[in-house]
């Protein structure tokens, strides 16, 4: 790799790092693809391709996961209702919201509610983040398959 090309990949994976950065501190604000890529001084294209290649996922599915994330400590304190938790994370939809919020936590928010007030009961909330963070399907651990069973052994004759 030539010093050129180097030093372009440190300075794209700065600019990412500032693109994730300014994602988790305006989850709430609207933001889109193209203003982020305004912002890093990239297309839509290349930051979104630049971004799952450093990163794992899009930079919409790291907004969504941010605003999903701080959805159920919020629900998690349960003195906010489920429409009000979509609108003060940023979502504009409580139909996308709510599908979105299933995919992540595997249930919906209002059951997410009702069962994490008992749950979290008691845990101080750096711990309750932990162990309720959304994982996403694909990076869930991989179950080994099932090996097939041995065969019984023969009963040698005697």
């Amino acid at each position: 790799m030539s010093a050129l090309t180097a030093a372009q990949r440190l300075s794209d994976l700065a600019r990412l790092r500032r693109v994730r950065d300014r994602i988790d501190r305006e989850y709430e604000q609207p933001l889109d693809v193209e203003a982020l890529a305004r912002g890093a001084n990239m297309s839509a294209g290349h930051l979104s391709r630049q971004f799952r290649q450093a990163y794992g996922e899009s930079p919409y599915s790291y907004l969504m996961t941010r605003r999903i994330e701080r959805a159920m400590a919020l629900l998690r304190r349960g003195d906010l209702g489920v429409t009000e938790v979509c609108f003060a994370v940023g979502c504009s939809s409580l139909g996308t919201f709510s599908t979105r919020f299933t995919e992540l936590v595997g249930m919906a928010p209002s059951v997410y509610r009702r069962q994490a007030a008992d749950a979290a009961a008691g845990l101080p909330s750096c711990v309750a983040k932990q162990v309720t963070r959304p994982v996403r399907k694909r990076q869930a651990p991989q179950a080994e398959p099932a090996r097939p069973a041995e065969p019984a052994q023969r009963a040698r004759p005697a």
